[in-house]
């Protein structure tokens, strides 16, 4: 219920608002970027034009525009908006925004849009009170997450929702949204503001897409410079500043250290463009991921263990030296720790990285695998048993052992000049390790080629 004083505390409350709130766009025109989502050919744009939107999940980075987008598309819609924190909102709260909607749609014939925000955070018991009416349609529920939500949010709410991702801004975009800022009336009112082009490569470069950054450095800015405390509604009682011109040393005191990027996806991404990269063989792009990784803050452990991992599946006997290296790094840097630690990193990356690549040892077992798993199962033959073991070497009425005649037909390669027998050691042809002709493993190769022609040429004359 208002009262004489609700005008003031809103003038407040507008005074005080940052300028990312200030100037939030209010039809899809005004949004800077993501136009592989809102294009008029796009999928998400064509569905806001046919007012036939369903449930969606939004994800992406920080500051990409995600509670901007569901608002726009709530007055796109001319549907009720609702906002909420997945984190925060509770049983008895769903229950109300439920017969809100019901209400307001029996009386006006208004459609209700949940936003709901850190969707990742939505528990079993409040999904289960809400899905029934998304699902009839009562609630259009617009989801948003900075998690991958295929890993992240209930697999119910993702059967039932379209997902889109928001990507970062590009340098131009950033640009392009600190020019719209400018010029935008409830930005910064009574000021006249220039902005030199090296501050805004600043801002493009060290708000890594991030809009909402982009706009607070910009802020921070401004207001350090006017000497002003806001720029609200009320703000005109404040001292004017003609004109305000920012150069690239203000920029950058207004920004500070670049944003990374690293969330949960960041985490895996970056990993996994590491490993691709040292797979290709190009140590300059695994350093840079490596460094990326550090940077943010990650466990350098982690990064060890990934390498460790890439030595056996990726160069396996191309160089048997790696996966050495591979654990002696490890050790090392549990043993340094860091900063030092990203030496030995970066010496076991780059070797790895110009290493021969051979995965024919990890298809081998995993062909071997599928095989046992997939087919019967072989028995071991008689002269390759335990001799200790085997029903031929039990003891007979007597007490005394019996001779395992069977195992008496296994033959010791060390006795052949060439440690080659030729002896058959499975009963059947099988060939799962296919050895590449590079590095290391051609020499082991060659040898391989010797004990398979032995082998066939002794059971051509049997």
């Amino acid at each position: 219920m208002s009262d004489l004083w609700q005008a003031n505390r809103e003038a407040a409350v507008d005074r005080i608002a940052p300028l990312a709130a200030r100037i939030r766009p209010t039809s899809i025109s005004q949004i800077v970027g993501q136009s592989h989502l809102l294009a008029p050919d796009q999928l998400l744009r064509r569905m806001i034009d046919a007012d036939a939107l369903t449930s969606v999940i939004l994800h992406g980075p920080p500051g990409t525009g995600k509670t901007t987008l569901a608002e726009v598309i709530a007055k796109a819609t001319s549907r009720r908006f609702v906002r909420e924190n997945a984190a925060s909102v509770g049983v008895k709260r769903i229950r109300e925004i439920i017969d809100d909607a019901y209400r307001i749609l029996g009386d006006s014939g208004k459609r209700t849009i949940l936003f709901l925000d850190e969707t990742h955070r939505f528990s079993k018991s409040q999904q289960d009170v809400l899905l029934a009416d998304v699902e009839r349609g009562l609630i259009t529920l617009i989801g948003a997450t900075t998690e991958n939500p295929l890993f992240a949010v209930n697999a119910a709410l993702i059967s039932r929702s379209t997902l889109f991702r928001l990507e970062s801004l590009s340098k131009n975009e950033t640009i392009e949204l600190i020019g719209n800022a400018i010029a935008h009336p409830d930005a910064f009112p009574n000021c006249n503001i220039t902005i030199a082009d090296e501050a805004l490569q600043v801002w493009a470069v060290k708000s890594e897409g991030d809009a909402r950054r982009a706009l607070t450095a910009l802020e921070v800015a401004v207001l350090s410079s006017s000497g002003k405390t806001g720029f609200g509604p009320d703000a005109s009682n404040q001292p004017n500043t003609p004109t305000i011109h920012i150069t690239k040393a203000l920029a950058e005191n207004s920004i500070q250290q670049k944003l990374a990027n690293y969330g949960d996806d960041g985490h895996y991404d970056a990993a996994s463009a590491m490993i691709k990269s040292i797979r290709g063989s190009d140590p300059d792009a695994a350093l840079y991921w490596i460094a990326r990784m550090l940077d943010a803050g990650e466990d350098p452990r982690f990064i060890c263990r990934r390498l460790a991992i890439l030595a056996s599946e990726d160069i396996g006997n191309a160089d048997p030296r790696a996966v050495v290296i591979a654990q002696s790094c490890w050790d090392l840097t549990e043993r340094l720790g860091m900063p030092e630690a990203r030496i030995t990193i970066a010496q076991c990356a780059t070797y790895l990285a110009c290493c021969p690549k051979s995965n024919a040892a990890y298809q081998a077992i995993d062909a071997a695998l599928d095989d046992v798993r997939n087919n019967r199962v072989l028995p071991v033959p008689m002269y390759l048993r335990d001799p200790n073991t085997s029903p031929q070497a039990s003891a007979d009425g007597s007490g005394h052992r019996v001779r395992n005649l069977e195992a008496e037909h296994y033959e010791y390669a060390h006795n052949s000049t060439d440690q080659l027998t030729g002896q058959d050691y499975l009963g059947v042809e099988k060939h799962y390790y296919k050895p590449k002709d590079i590095g290391a493993e051609k020499i082991l190769k060659h040898h391989l080629d010797q004990a398979r022609a032995r082998k066939h040429m002794r059971q051509a004359y049997s």
